[in-house]
């Protein structure tokens, strides 16, 4: 079965930027998730293997579940570690944008890596890349930024000598955006990858535990709730819709990370087709966070755009609301609205 994705072009072109940097940075988006972390983990340690110095870079904070992966105590914040991760950029040759396909995906980075003189490469599956003066290299048919990786490692010929602890990072990114293999992930070469990353040894059920069995009780007990008391079904529009607000998150010890995935749950009602949550930031006030998730054919990330100022995937997407919860709600209403008129 095919893996490679590259032309023989893009494969030169790829090394030669390689082979010539002597400073590299690997970033990903605000909020890294599991393909996020995966992937700046796997590529900074193919790069490491290549001989090359290399910084790993994050805007901000990740959830607790993924910080078990093999090499996380390498990966720099921004928000906690502005000067050093500045004075990075400026001596950077090559920055490696991973999983994100707008500079604004870092926020409080954009500037720093903007004006950065390094060459840039961005590597992302998500659509409609938007990177000035960037080697873009966009697939958004792939399942995960790590499924891309992978399939350039392999193309490259690098996977023989790749250590397990790229693997398992790999996977994570795989498994994490793929929703345990339960959505965007029906395409038989995935499952041919997955064969070829278990040759090198790891327990992917402990993987599995290690992402999604590790919530507190707390985090179970906040779940129970907005699922029982906040979730609002919008009767005659298989949609529905929750908030989470800064009181009630305090209320229940709220972590990074305790919601992943919790917008998925409504999902599960029988003819739901559209999920979306509402989070207040923790930090900021009238910041209102938003993730949409849909099933089949019915799109969310043009939701997404139209209503949140975001985007996404089809059938998972994010934005974000300026202004109150209520604001939020209100501009929800009126996306599902169009959903139910124009999407059904």
């Amino acid at each position: 079965m095919k893996l490679d994705l590259l032309s023989d072009a893009q494969v030169a072109s790829l090394n030669q930027l390689i082979d010539a940097a002597q400073h590299i940075i690997v970033c990903a988006h605000k909020s890294p998730d599991g393909d996020a972390l995966g992937a700046v983990l796997a590529w900074g340690e193919f790069l490491r293997k290549k001989g090359k110095e290399t910084m790993l870079v994050v805007p901000d904070a990740y959830p607790d579940f993924l910080k078990w992966m093999p090499g996380n105590e390498r990966v720099l914040r921004y928000d906690k570690k502005k000067d050093i991760v500045d004075q990075a950029f400026k001596q950077a040759d090559l920055v490696f944008c991973l999983d994100f396909n707008n500079p604004q995906r870092v926020l409080d980075m954009q500037q720093v890596l903007e004006e950065s003189k390094a060459q840039k490469v961005m590597i992302d599956h998500h659509e409609d890349p938007l990177m000035d003066e960037a080697t873009i290299f966009s697939f958004p048919k792939m399942s995960s930024t790590c499924e891309l990786l992978f399939r350039i490692i392999w193309q490259l010929g690098e996977f023989e000598r790749a250590p397990r602890s790229m693997a398992v990072c790999l996977y994570t990114g795989m498994m994490t955006d793929t929703g345990g293999f339960t959505y965007n992930s029906s395409r038989p070469e995935i499952f041919t990858i997955i064969g070829l990353l278990l040759t090198k040894g790891f327990d992917k059920d402990k993987i599995f535990r290690n992402v999604y069995n590790q919530l507190s009780e707390s985090c179970i007990r906040m779940r129970g709730f907005v699922m029982s008391q906040k979730l609002t079904v919008v009767q005659g529009s298989h949609a529905c819709y929750y908030t989470l607000t800064k009181e009630e998150m305090k209320r229940f010890h709220f972590l990074k990370g305790d919601a992943e995935g919790l917008v998925n749950e409504p999902l599960k009602i029988k003819g739901m087709r559209l999920s979306i949550s509402l989070r207040e930031d923790t930090e900021k006030e009238n910041i209102v966070w938003v993730s949409l998730r849909s099933v089949d054919h019915y799109y969310c990330n043009k939701l997404a755009e139209l209503f949140f100022g975001g985007g996404g995937h089809k059938n998972a997407a994010g934005g974000k609301v300026v202004g109150t919860i209520e604001d939020a709600e209100q501009i929800t209403l009126k996306a599902i609205l169009y959903f139910a008129t124009h999407e059904q």
